[in-house]
Formats: structure tokens, C-alpha cells, sequence
């Protein structure tokens, strides 16, 4: 099975915007923003006693952090891959990256400030970690930071290994294997695992040099993904198989080796989110067809449009809901339901006031995005009385209103 569809270089395709954008990859972001709500209602509201199912499902939805590295160093390496003389004043998007950041930890830090106590000093020392680490799920931007401080020296290599790419992306790939296997097994030190890890960019080298590498063949990897569908979900699923059978065997000691189940980098999940990244794409390639309907475009480009808004306002809604007690439903409605309707509510909320924000002046602090130009209404030109129209309201004066 194939899925036959353009490339997505074609000329046919236009590309928009200051920047260049691919329709297809910009559908990949709104499935792997519904992946990063489902993640954080799952751990939020999933009921107590449900520890272990819950860990297999995080296992798998983890790879959200890794595809959102990829889609966005695809696209920055696409954007400058033709670019001999690179303006780092251009290149450098503090404005749509940075700016948001500050605003909504800053965020963050307001809403949650009643469940924290102590001394004004203590408390501008707390924002100020969170600055530097990164609130909750913003700490991807915090990655995303660091990458753009060494890209310039990686578009740099690629340059000068035109022709060797598939050996830098089998190097990079060895590297990444023997980074989160030293992590997962404490050999290196606690600044170089769990919390501190998730907020290094060397923990996700693989994923943001293959982003890169994708970027420069495009077009060969989009032939060879679109001819292999039935291979690419086939791989996919069997190592998501692999992978929570890893999981379960570790939650029950049978394999001791096989280290902590709860470790956000395990080695054997790198297959799965390899296949997971690839499956999403062709997915992307699916909701933009020219095949699909017009509603199931546009919805798919509001999507996309909407998708930072969803990722940097999530924990917004679901504190919110929190306060409310929304947990409590699990004792009334089986909680796999409940995380659905959550993620539903949490995820249409988010798009909802992204949608308000992009009108406002606060469109590119709090959303990443451009503000969205009111359509002026259009006022209809003045109509040509009919014939005898005049003569008609020159009698109508002459009547008698009855008044004095």
C-alpha cells in the first residue's frame, strides 16, 4: 500500500508567509499538541490505583517532546537550507519563541502563586527558577532556546557533509542511544538525568539533527514514506508493542535490569517514536490532501494555526478544571472517559482563546502568531433609484400627513 500524493515541493503547493511553511508538517503539529494535552490530563485526572496503566500510556504519548524538536527543526533547516549568508537578526525568533515564554510563565506564576507561601524575596527567587527551567510543559521552549544558540554551527556541518548525511544521522543516532542509556542506567550524574535532563538539549540531539537532515531530502523522504505506508505503521506499532512489553516487565521486577519503568528516556522507546514521528507525517499528508474536503482542510489549518496557542495556554484550562474538582467525576464516570472529554474540553478551550487573542494586540506575546486583520464588511454601493422611483416619492410629499 502507498499513499499517492504530491510532493511537497511542488510548485503546486504555494508556500505562505515570510517564512517557508509546508502544509503537511504544519498538520503534524495539532496531533502532537493533542498528544501533549492528553499526556498532562492523564496525569492530572487519570484515578488513583491506575499508576501502572497510566506509566504504559505516558510511556508512548512522551514522544509529543521529541516531535515537537523535530517539526521545528525541519522547518527552521527548510527555511535556511538555501541560505548562503544567514542574518541572524532574521534567524533568531526570540519574538515568536522568547516573548511568549516570559508572558505566560509569567502566567504560570500568578495563577499558581495562592498554593505557594513565603517571603516576597523567596517568592521572586521562585519566578526566577522558573524562568530559567521552565514552567511545567514550557520548558520545550527552554530547548527549543538552546537549539537555536547552536544551530547555526549544525547547518554548518550539514553543508560540509553533503553526500555523508546518512552517516551524521547514524552517528547522531548511536550518540542518542548511549546518552539515554547511561541516563536510564544512573551512570551519569543527577544533573544529567530526570528533571534536569528533560531541559537539555543533548538529550534530544537525534531528533533535532534528523529534523535537520529530513529538512535538506524532503522530497526523498516524502517518495519514500508515502510508498511505504503499510511498512512505516507496521514498524511503528510492532515497536510500540516492544516497548510497553519493556514497560510492564519492568513495573513487575521480572527483568531486573531492565532499570526504572518511569524514566522519561528509555532507550527502547527511541524505535517507537522514530515511527511515531513518520507515522504523524504521513498523517500530515493525509488531512491536506487535495482529496480530502474542503471543511477537513480548513479545520486542519485552523488546527495549526491554533496549536502553540493550545500548548502554551493548556495547564491554564487544566488548573482551572482542577480547582473545580473535575477528579471527582471519576467516581461517577469510568476515568478513561472522563481524560477524553478533558483532553476535548482543554483542547477546544485553548483554540478557542488562542482565536480571541490573535485579534488583540497581545497576538504575538501570548500566542507566537500574527495578528489576525479584521475582514472590513463590505458596504454595498448606493443602489440607482428604479425608473419613476422619483416622481413616485415627489407625489407621496404632496399627501396630506393630517398634521398641523
Amino acid at each position: 500500500m502507498s499513499l499517492v500524493e504530491e510532493s511537497p515541493l511542488a510548485p503546486a503547493i504555494p508556500v505562505s508567509g515570510t517564512r517557508k511553511r509546508l502544509d503537511h508538517i504544519d498538520a503534524m503539529r495539532p496531533v502532537k499538541q493533542f498528544g501533549v494535552v492528553s499526556t498532562h490530563t492523564l496525569i492530572f485526572f487519570a484515578a488513583a490505583g491506575t499508576g501502572i496503566t497510566v506509566g504504559a500510556a505516558l510511556q508512548l504519548l512522551h514522544v509529543t517532546r521529541e516531535a515537537f524538536l523535530f517539526i521545528s527543526a525541519c522547518m527552521i533547516a527548510y527555511s535556511f537550507r538555501g541560505v548562503q549568508q544567514m542574518d541572524l537578526r532574521s534567524f533568531w525568533r526570540f519574538a515568536s519563541v522568547g516573548v511568549p515564554y516570559l508572558c505566560w510563565t509569567l502566567i504560570y506564576f500568578f495563577v499558581t502563586l495562592h498554593g505557594t507561601r513565603g517571603s516576597l524575596p523567596w517568592r521572586l527567587d521562585h519566578l526566577a527558577y522558573l524562568v530559567g527551567t521552565g514552567y511545567y510543559q514550557l520548558y520545550f521552549l527552554v530547548v527549543l532556546l538552546e537549539f537555536y544558540a547552536v544551530f547555526p554551527l549544525l547547518l554548518i556541518l550539514l553543508r560540509r557533509t553533503v553526500g555523508h548525511h546518512g552517516l551524521v544521522l547514524a552517528a547522531s543516532a548511536a550518540l542518542q542511544l548511549l546518552i539515554v542509556s547511561l541516563m536510564h542506567w544512573g551512570v551519569f550524574p543527577h544533573w544529567m538525568r530526570g528533571f534536569w535532563a528533560t531541559r537539555e538539549v543533548t538529550s534530544y540531539q537525534f531528533y533535532l539533527i534528523a529534523g535537520m537532515v529530513v529538512a535538506f531530502h524532503l522530497d526523498e523522504v516524502h517518495r519514500w514514506l508515502c510508498s511505504h505506508v503499510v511498512l512505516v505503521l507496521g514498524a511503528t506499532l510492532a515497536s510500540a508493542a516492544v516497548a510497553e512489553a519493556w514497560y510492564y516487565l519492568a513495573v513487575y521486577h521480572v527483568v531486573s535490569w531492565f532499570g526504572s519503568s518511569s524514566d522519561p528516556f528509555q532507550p527502547i522507546v527511541i524505535p517507537w517514536n522514530i515511527g511515531a514521528i513518520a507515522s504523524i507525517y504521513l498523517l500530515g499528508v493525509w488531512l491536506v490532501s487535495r482529496r480530502r474536503s474542503e471543511r477537513t482542510r480548513a479545520l486542519t489549518k485552523s488546527g495549526s494555526d491554533d496549536s502553540y496557542g493550545v500548548y502554551l495556554a493548556q495547564l491554564l484550562f487544566i488548573t482551572a478544571l482542577g480547582w473545580c474538582g473535575w477528579r471527582h467525576l471519576n467516581a461517577y464516570v469510568p476515568w478513561p472517559i472522563v481524560c477524553l472529554i478533558t483532553v476535548v474540553i482543554v483542547f477546544f478551550a485553548c483554540v478557542a482563546l488562542t482565536e480571541l487573542l490573535a485579534r488583540t494586540a497581545l497576538a504575538k506575546p501570548l500566542t507566537g502568531r500574527s495578528r489576525v486583520a479584521r475582514t472590513p464588511r463590505q458596504v454595498s454601493p448606493p443602489q440607482e433609484p428604479a425608473p419613476g422611483a422619483q416622481d413616485l416619492e415627489a407625489e407621496r410629499a404632496m399627501i396630506p400627513s393630517g398634521r398641523p
